[in-house]
């Protein structure tokens, strides 16, 4: 660094309160690497101190003022430097002046608004950060440490499930079903496939779980589909009659909530993607939009062990003790999410052809050419 760099002069520490025993959380950097970082809420508080420590004895550091702000920033790769800052709170530590020793300050950012949560995908990244800076004539020294924020959701009361018939003309009709729309990122999609009409010869089947990110506004809207996992499903030419069961389980994957329209510069939306190939190699799939919300996690108490008293023996009967019973804990219903509207899935790429959707019953269905 430059003579009259941060790095030679002092060091900026920020310590926050509880660190020792806050939870953690993996945040994906944009060189897709994984990193851990405190992990806070929407309304939560922020507080600490910021440490600066002189690097040299006998040093004195001028400086114009002292401040931390916490911000939380929208930045579009394809707009590079052009941070969209939609939370900004800034906190004075120190008045123009000079450092002649080492320096705390307390800081406390209180009940803080975090609507939105940590993100950083193919074509943008929302971040949560605080940044202590030390205003100077010439070079400003500055430090940041990035925070992980979670948004929570309650658990959806009216949660349909899904079910369609898809088919093309005289050749397939199949009904699929899954038994919501609606999954917690430690969920299971659970459903079925059930073949009405099969008359062309069917290789395998497999569903995919597709992250759609959507950014932009107007003309210059990008959509950027990433394959999350993928099963086969069955493996085989299938039989009129034949139902095929399907059990994914979330918790695996790199997941979050579904996003929608967040500060008018991104969307994330999920898929559960049906395809079906044939013996030629053509492809047939159906998309169907699946919403995604994070869980609270619930803390387990422990069973309370109910005392029973022992009944005295009478008339020569043998003591009688009776068992212990378990109280379950009571789980308290949460109130429901309001449904979003969803947004028609684009096609995928040639080779694939999508399934129409059966109106009504296999006679006289809507088709399109294989």
């Amino acid at each position: 660094m430059s003579f009259f760099g941060f790095g030679q002069s002092a060091e900026i520490d920020i310590i926050l309160d509880g660190a020792a025993t806050r939870r953690t959380a993996e945040v994906k950097t944009e060189d897709g690497k994984k990193e851990r970082l405190f992990l806070f809420f929407d309304g939560e508080s922020l507080t600490g101190k910021v440490n600066i420590t002189l690097k040299r004895p006998g040093y004195k550091l001028e400086h114009q003022g002292i401040k931390i702000e916490f911000l939380g920033q929208i930045e579009l790769y394809y707009d590079r430097g052009n941070q969209h800052e939609f939370t900004s709170l800034v906190k004075e530590l120190a008045r123009p002046g000079e450092l002649h020793h080492n320096t705390s300050y307390d800081f406390d950012f209180n009940q803080v608004e975090k609507p939105y949560e940590v993100y950083t995908g193919t074509n943008v990244k929302l971040r949560y950060f605080l940044r202590v800076t030390v205003v100077r004539r010439l070079t400003d020294l500055a430090k940041e440490v990035d925070l992980a924020v979670h948004t929570l959701s309650s658990y959806p009361e009216m949660n349909s499930s899904i079910k369609m018939e898809v088919g093309i003309e005289d050749s397939l009709h199949i009904e699929f079903e899954y038994n919501k729309s609606k999954y917690h990122l430690k969920d299971v999609i659970v459903g079925k496939i059930y073949f009405l009409l099969v008359r062309i010869k069917i290789r395998h089947m497999e569903i995919a779980i597709i992250r759609r990110e959507t950014t932009g506004s107007g003309p210059n809207v990008f959509n950027e589909n990433e394959t999350i996992a993928k099963y086969e499903i069955m493996d085989g030419s299938p039989v009129r009659g034949e139902s095929i069961p399907i059990r994914v389980f979330l918790a695996g994957y790199d997941l979050t909530p579904t996003m929608r329209d967040i500060n008018k510069k991104f969307s994330v939306r999920y898929y559960l993607n049906l395809v079906l190939v044939d013996e030629e190699e053509r492809r047939y799939f159906k998309q169907q939009e699946i919403t995604l919300w994070r869980k609270g996690d619930r803390i387990r108490k422990s069973l309370q062990m109910a005392p029973v008293p022992v009944t005295t023996p009478t008339n020569g009967e043998s003591d009688q003790v009776q068992a212990f019973e378990k109280i379950p804990t009571p789980v308290n219903e949460e109130p429901s999410l309001e449904d979003s509207p969803t947004e028609e899935p684009a096609p995928n790429p040639a080779p694939s052809e999508e399934i129409p959707r059966v109106e009504s019953s296999a006679e006289g269905v809507s088709t399109e050419d294989a």
